[in-house]
């Protein structure tokens, strides 16, 4: 079986796990390492039986209990060389046993489980998204996106679960407080998705050959979004493109400071 939930997801925090074919991966800890072990037992698993964390980039809200994780429950932590780089003096010393070096489309194991790594676009050093198969079904993760072009859809197409960036609604980012930079950063090609965009690849996802049909909605701005809006407006376009939520797609919103109920295939 392939289960996956968020044990956090926003800019406060970001955390994804996934059980495939009896590994237990982590995704990101962007929280206090007490607070992901708490959330970890609260979604019944006892952290000293992760079989890896993935890292996505260098952020602070996807690294911050990275460290303290690995060094308490001695597990492996994976990410590409530039993210190594860029968070080495964030998350404190991680045994040289423990240091895993990636790169993006090439395929490694955890346990029995495949992942596939892919380059995202982001203002990171050298950030990265997940497909994780158990050999018949997969999970993907694909947040902190300033664009979605070919090669993303190609690697997260046909999953059959997937957490996926709705991170703004593009009227409220324009009209609001943030400092103009700031809005530009956001809505660039390195940037984050907004729910518009989203909507169209969540139409386009269930509308094409081998479509996902369970999506959880994730890293959503405190600021510039709701649940209700990134809900809404992604409900829209795939109603608008001829699909039903609810029967042709189970739909849902990622909580901010609580895990989700797991999505299973």
């Amino acid at each position: 079986m392939l289960k996956l939930c968020t044990l956090t997801s926003g800019s406060s925090g970001n955390a994804v796990l996934i059980e495939a074919d009896g590994a237990k991966i982590l995704i990101d800890c962007g929280i206090a390492g007490k607070a992901a072990a708490d959330r970890l037992c609260s979604v019944g698993v006892d952290p000293a039986e992760l079989s890896a964390v993935l890292v996505t980039h260098e952020h602070v809200d996807h690294i911050k209990g990275v460290g303290v994780l690995s060094r308490r429950f001695h597990l492996p932590v994976y990410a590409s060389v530039g993210t190594w780089n860029a968070m080495a003096g964030q998350i404190g010393a991680v045994p040289d046993e423990h240091i895993h070096y990636i790169k993006a489309d090439v395929p490694f194991s955890v346990g029995d489980a495949i992942v596939f790594p892919f380059a995202t676009s982001h203002d990171a050093a050298e950030s990265l998204g997940f497909t994780v198969s158990d050999g018949k079904r997969t999970a993907s993760v694909a947040t902190d996106l300033g664009q979605v072009d070919r090669y993303i859809y190609d690697n997260i197409k046909g999953s059959d679960l997937m957490v996926l960036e709705a991170n703004h609604d593009e009227q409220t980012l324009i009209n609001g407080p943030y400092p103009y930079p700031l809005k530009q950063r956001i809505l660039s090609d390195r940037g984050h998705l907004s729910n518009r965009i989203c909507g169209a690849l969540c139409a386009r996802l269930l509308s094409e050959d081998g479509p996902c049909r369970q999506i959880l909605l994730g890293h959503l701005s405190q600021e510039n979004n709701t649940p209700e809006m990134a809900f809404g407006s992604v409900k829209a376009s795939v109603e608008l493109a001829g699909g039903r939520v609810g029967s042709d797609m189970r739909l849902g919103v990622a909580g901010r400071y609580e895990p989700s109920p797991f999505l299973e295939a």
